[in-house]
């Protein structure tokens, strides 16, 4: 049996857990392999921006703790 896990899926499991404000998921490029990682809004007290968009799960972590920020100021 094959227990191996996905690093990508990792890192989306730390990133819903530290972000509950957002839902968030890989895009689907269109050849079929995973694409940009988004985060979209879901509570007001996350966030400004309704989506966000990068292209790595460090970047997304990286920008919606920006938007935690902005939202705090």
């Amino acid at each position: 049996m094959d227990t191996h896990t996905n690093p990508d899926d990792q890192a989306l499991t730390r990133l819903r857990t530290d972000f509950p404000g957002h839902r968030i998921w890989r895009a689907t490029r269109y050849d079929g392999l995973p694409g940009d990682w988004i985060g979209t809004l879901h509570d007001d007290s996350a966030g400004i921006d309704p989506t966000v968009i990068r292209d790595s799960a460090a970047d997304l972590r990286q920008a919606l703790d920006a938007e935690r920020g902005r939202r705090t100021r």
